[in-house]
């Protein structure tokens, strides 16, 4: 009843200066190495990818009405991956998460009236399936984000358990098909719950009276549930994105964790090598209980006080690689094929660029820092442009789901309820052929990543230059090591890897340049080098 329990890449990896560096800066330092290898498997060639979340209804209209669509996804494939990884032409993501695109009467749809419908703003069902499997031709693939802790308050699930509760039938199957309680009981404590339309009762609605929490304990919600996911799987999706993980028994983080660890069993039994993330928007220790069952997005790496503003801020690279190291021992050792999924802002929250500046080069690093790394980065739509948005005293979360700026006529608008104006001026048409925007930017930073696979999916060890701020880590990946250093500061700094046996730049990226003087690495400010 109650919840209880490529030529243009070569061309691009050649830009570094490899020796006579002439430039000036901070005293020579050696490189430090601390601790020992990890014990770890390494993420799958597969899973370990940069991935792009697009927030449908803001992305691209492809039939004039102002929101967008999954037709308006499928004519932008071309600027997000062109199917060529050496044409140098598109940005180069190799996934894409979808917010929800099922029936609902919301502009965010996270209150869903029927999980096999697409809902009619979006397109249909053949849309979908023509976009699967274009992901599929260019070797992209696509998860949908997939919320199973409540529904919409329209869903039939729903009208079948009020019904049911009106007229008493407790030997309906729909009776405990959501969570409620009685008029002689307050339920559970630190629950919301609403009336029961008609009835005595009261039903759990944690956060909103429009969506219904479901009944974990009910055998018939959980086939529901894998009934749902079996039905896109078995259509080609490649996953889903699970949204407001923690709360599939409210306040009960290791009951919510146990179904996560059973659901992700069906699914695997259904598709073994389906990809998997979800949202626990908490501290790692917390986070940590979901890892058994499935990726998780690394919170503390993320948003304006993150490690990740901060490190871009002129921070301490070692104290954010020695996180990173930290994290993945302890995820490792609880989920061997577990891995690090960074972001830096996303639909939930303020958009990067109002706190990273572009002008600033902190975007930049930012970008450095988390794309550069190990694992699955995810990149928020329009992050690639420098896009901003944030709640500020309107307090809409439609402020951080802005309209996609194409700058080419399309006709997509800004959802309702927005009234964010400071957008960017230069969107993608202009940025696409400019070699110094961020867009270009950010193109070259994932095809250096795709160039040194040991970044995703190596051993991981991080690294410090003992006396600055600068660091990083070398990965370990099929018998070759790569060293990843970044310097945040505004100066340029020069390291001694003598003892490391570095002898070529791979790439540079960042406001400067690096060069190496035989075993001498010279490093400008707010820019990163990958060496081997």
């Amino acid at each position: 009843m109650k919840k209880a329990l490529s030529p243009l890449l070569c061309l691009l990896l050649l830009m570094p200066l490899l020796c006579g560096c002439a430039k000036t800066g901070n005293n020579g330092s050696e490189l430090a190495l601390r601790g020992e290898e990890l014990r770890c498997e390494t993420p799958t060639e597969d899973n370990a990818r940069v991935f792009y979340e697009i927030f449908v209804g803001s992305f691209s209209d492809s039939d004039g009405d102002g929101t967008g669509d999954l037709r308006g996804i499928i004519r932008r494939m071309d600027y997000l991956n062109d199917g060529d990884p050496n044409s140098g032409k598109s940005l180069g993501v190799e996934g894409l998460w979808l917010t929800p695109i099922f029936k609902s009467p919301s502009y965010h749809k996270y209150d869903i009236s029927d999980y096999y419908t697409i809902d009619p703003a979006f397109g249909t069902m053949e849309d979908l399936q023509e976009l699967i499997a274009l992901c599929h031709e260019r070797k992209v693939k696509l998860i949908l984000d997939l919320p199973i802790n409540h529904t919409g308050s329209l869903n039939r699930w729903f009208g079948d358990f009020v019904l049911a509760h009106r007229k008493g039938d407790a030997a309906s199957p729909a009776y405990d098909f959501y969570s409620w309680h009685g008029p002689n009981d307050s339920g559970l404590p630190g629950h919301r719950y609403a009336k029961i339309s008609g009835s005595e009762d009261w039903y759990e609605c944690n956060f909103s009276d429009d969506m219904p929490e479901l009944n974990f304990d009910s055998e018939a919600v959980r086939d529901a549930l894998v009934d749902v996911a079996r039905f896109y799987l078995d259509m080609g999706v490649d996953g889903f994105r699970f949204d407001a993980a923690k709360y599939i028994y409210f306040g009960d983080n290791q009951t919510s964790a146990a179904f996560w660890l059973w659901y992700l069993q069906e699914l695997k039994s259904i598709k073994p090598d389906i990809y998997t993330v979800a949202e626990v928007w908490d501290g790692d220790g917390v986070t940590e209980l979901y890892v058994p069952a499935t990726n998780c997005f690394d919170f503390t790496t993320s948003q304006a006080e993150g490690l990740i503003a901060k490190t871009a801020k002129s921070g301490s690279v070692y104290a954010y690689t020695s996180y990173v190291e930290r994290y993945l021992d302890r995820i490792h050792s609880l989920n061997p094929k577990s891995m690090i999924v960074p972001f830096i802002a996303n639909h939930d929250t303020d958009r990067a660029a109002g706190y990273l500046t572009v002008g600033s080069g902190q975007m930049r690093m930012a970008a450095n820092l988390y794309i550069l790394s190990s694992g699955s980065p995810f990149i928020y739509y329009g992050e690639e442009l420098g896009m901003r948005g944030s709640r500020g005293g309107a307090n809409t979360d439609a402020n951080r789901r802005l309209a996609m700026v194409w700058s080419d006529g399309d006709t997509v608008r800004d959802p309702s309820g927005s009234n964010y104006k400071s957008q960017i001026e230069r969107g993608a048409a202009e940025q696409m052929n400019d070699k110094d925007s961020l867009y270009t930017y950010y193109k070259k930073l994932i095809m250096i990543r795709k160039a040194n696979p040991e970044i995703a999916r190596g051993v991981y060890h991080a690294m410090e230059v003992p006396g600055t701020k600068l660091g990083g880590f070398y990965a370990t990946w099929q018998g070759s090591r790569i060293l990843v250093l970044h310097n945040t500061t505004g100066s340029a700094a020069t390291v001694d890897l003598s003892k490391l046996g570095v002898t070529e730049i791979r790439a540079f990226i960042g406001m400067g340049e690096a060069g190496l003087d035989g075993a001498t690495l010279t490093l400008d400010g707010q820019t990163s080098v990958v060496l081997k």
